[in-house]
């Protein structure tokens, strides 16, 4: 099922049809956003421990980041990544972390930032999904929502110009400010690789669209 479904949001009703097709650059950057949408939704498992020890690197910033991310996962295991993932985004009260749009803008959750994502889904048929516990601005419901806009889960793929105001409005207005923190975790190189490929994926993002 795709994480964009399975976590926070549905796909409006698109019976009848027909969903474009992408350009393989744009699939390989909806990858990206759902492959980063997945481990910061729960503990990886042992499956995708393995899919990550896979990926190759190469001698781009991203490339290295890659790397750096395939053997964080070889040298880990499924136990110690849960232990990692509850000490940082759950915790006895709370994580180390707070994953939300509305704490990094504000401070506090459940404020302004959310309601405006709120609107904004609204606007784009992105209906959110009653049984989740977490708000819409958790880290890994935005970037499942990034790469569903690409791919056309919601409709059809929606245009770069309209990419870019999602990105830029509920993205690039905190996402690297998260993925900076969690680069700098020391309790699981799992974790902080998976901050770096998020930051450097976010720089690459932020440079296309400027040049769009």
């Amino acid at each position: 099922m795709n994480q964009a479904v399975s976590r926070n949001m549905s796909p409006s009703d698109n019976t009848g049809s027909a969903v474009q097709q992408i350009a393989p650059e744009d699939e390989s950057r909806a990858a990206i956003y759902a492959m980063l949408a997945k481990l910061l939704s729960a503990p990886p498992s042992s499956e995708q421990l393995a899919d990550l020890a896979k990926l190759q690197g190469s001698d781009t910033d991203f490339g290295q980041a890659i790397a750096k991310l395939s053997q964080a996962a070889r040298d880990t295991t499924v136990e110690q990544e849960d232990d990692a993932y509850h000490d940082l985004f759950i915790g006895l009260t709370r994580g180390k972390l707070l994953p939300y749009g509305s704490y990094y803008l504000t401070g506090f959750l459940h404020e302004k930032p959310l309601a405006r994502l709120r609107n904004t889904m609204a606007q784009l048929g992105i209906e959110a999904n009653p049984d989740e516990k977490d708000p819409e601005d958790h880290i890994a419901s935005v970037l499942d929502m990034m790469g569903g806009l690409i791919r056309g889960d919601f409709g059809q793929p929606v245009p770069v110009a309209q990419q870019r105001i999602f990105f830029q409005e509920h993205v690039q207005s905190w996402a690297p400010y998260f993925f900076r923190d969690l680069e700098k975790v020391e309790d699981s190189k799992l974790y902080a690789a998976i901050g770096t490929v998020g930051r450097v994926f976010l720089e690459l993002e932020e440079a296309a669209f400027s040049m769009d």
